[in-house]
């Protein structure tokens, strides 16, 4: 039986997951790599800490599955979206990649948005954090570096280029430039004429089930892999995290748990609200699309909290490990790097409110915890407006390991939360079934179903309407402080 390989380039890390033609899960391997922040508000990695962590995952798995790494038919690449990975004409890393959460160019963004045809093209706000501005930022502040740009790929469409030499990107990841005409599914001419760029610096489009291109003999060589693995198109995470929990249809979810925080809901159809700050993009599969609420700050904001208290995130975590509380009396906005949905807002910052002399850990992690959990449920409120509705939803991503968290997050959202049996494949295992669709031809329908349910989280009857009162109250709290 044929093996497939799915490889999510996360912010802090890349994850590999070998499967087999059925999904079954044979082996994993990861490897972590360190974001630099050199200046406030600006994120950014080095491209060839993604290389020299694949070529640690892969190896590992060599090492551990050998017979099922030499029936290694396809691969498929997911990771952080947004991200500028700037090549030469000869294929050169000309920069440090400019991070999905970096918020630079916030100028460059506001100036673009006031441009008509990025709405009705591109169904989306130009944040800060997309592609486009982050282009625009170089050209205005390293022209020298902007004038040799002759590709810019994406941080997944990097690590594709380095295993085929081809330079590919699929419709999910690259909808969230600002440069692909959504609902058409293809780079719009205008789009990049009216940001200084051309279709030329722009890779070749192809859907994420779809084969992009074979791994290079070279790369085949260097890696150990068998001749004829092909790679395919791939997708941005959140689009891979749908394919890894089934998620592609109108009123199927999830919400994630991550570095950022995401409530993302699968869409039939093209129906993009700008207006509400709700990502509309194109989905990972051919003929649909999904919508989806971002917070930039989800555990991210209990790992803030950690590295303050000096104290093991997962540790703090475990102060709340017993039945849901009431709402607490401090409130934390988690906007540590600014925020996207509904706010669309790269300056505001975060803020705890409430202290007293009797806060203490507990009280600090309540409040993140919570602010998140509001956030989130602006997102939900965010994704209403424009006409989508969710029954329920799936929950990934590490932070989904508490379950207080959970029961929090149903009772605030007021929806059933549902854990798949084997929450930490998502954007890894959805990578591998694009792979499987790209190499055997199977219709993704058939492909990425439905994982089995380990268990259903329901919202705390008891303290709905207590946490619905504390959400009026947080929602309150922003203004107030953008006032400031």
């Amino acid at each position: 039986m044929k093996t497939y390989l799915g490889i999510d380039l996360g912010t802090s890390g890349l994850r590999a997951l070998l499967v087999e033609e059925n999904g079954t899960v044979i082996g994993a391997a990861q490897s972590a790599y360190s974001v630099a922040n050199p200046h406030s508000g600006w994120s950014e990695q080095d491209p060839a800490d993604w290389i020299k962590a694949c070529k640690t995952a892969i190896g590992e798995l060599h090492q551990t599955h050998p017979d099922f790494m030499a029936r290694l038919a396809a691969i498929g690449t997911a990771g952080q979206m947004h991200g500028a990975t700037l090549l030469d004409e000869a294929g050169a890393v000309l920069r440090p990649c400019i991070l999905w959460n970096d918020t630079r160019a916030h100028a460059e963004a506001a100036e673009l948005d006031t441009m008509p045809d990025f709405h009705a093209l591109s169904g989306n706000i130009v944040f800060p954090g997309f592609t486009a501005p982050k282009l625009a930022w170089v050209k205005n502040n390293e022209p020298e570096v902007f004038a040799r740009v002759a590709t810019v790929l994406l941080p997944k469409d990097y690590l594709s280029y380095w295993l085929t030499g081809e330079r590919v990107s699929d419709m999910s990841d690259s909808a969230g430039t600002s440069w692909l005409d959504v609902g058409a599914r293809g780079w719009s001419e205008t789009l990049l004429k009216q940001s200084g760029m051309s279709r030329t610096q722009m890779p070749r489009l192809v859907e994420g089930s779809e084969v992009a291109a074979p791994v290079s003999a070279k790369r085949c060589a260097e890696l150990g892999l068998p001749e004829n693995v092909v790679v395919v198109g791939g997708a941005g995470d959140n689009a891979a995290a749908a394919c890894g929990i089934g998620a592609l249809d109108e009123g199927q979810g999830f919400v994630s748990l991550g570095t950022s925080g995401v409530l993302l809901a699968g869409k039939s159809g093209y129906a993009p609200l700008p207006a509400s700050a709700v990502h509309t993009f194109c989905h990972a599969v051919p003929n649909r699309w999904y919508q989806m609420g971002v917070i930039l700050s989800a555990t991210d904001s209990l790992n803030w909290l950690s590295r303050t208290l000096k104290t093991p995130a997962g540790e703090l975590a475990g102060l709340l490990d017993g039945p849901l509380a009431a709402p607490g009396t401090v409130t934390f906005l988690p906007y540590l790097s600014g925020e996207r949905t509904p706010h669309n807002d790269s300056t505001i910052r975060g803020a705890l409110l409430g202290l007293d002399h009797a806060t203490g850990d507990r009280e600090l992690v309540q409040a993140v915890f919570e602010g998140v959990a509001f956030a989130l449920r602006e997102n939900l409120d965010a994704l209403r407006s424009t006409g989508t509705e969710l029954t329920s939803l799936m929950a990934i991503g590490g932070g989904s390991r508490s379950h207080y968290w959970l029961e929090l997050i149903a009772t605030v959202l007021d929806l059933p939360l549902d854990l798949p049996e084997d929450g930490e494949n998502g954007a890894a295992m959805g990578a591998a079934r694009l792979a499987i669709c790209g190499a055997s031809g199977a219709a993704p329908e058939e492909v990425m179903t439905q994982p089995a349910i380990s268990r259903r989280i329901n919202p705390n009857s008891d303290l709905t309407k207590a946490y619905a009162e504390a959400y009026q109250a947080y929602r309150a709290v922003y203004p107030a402080i953008k006032a400031l």
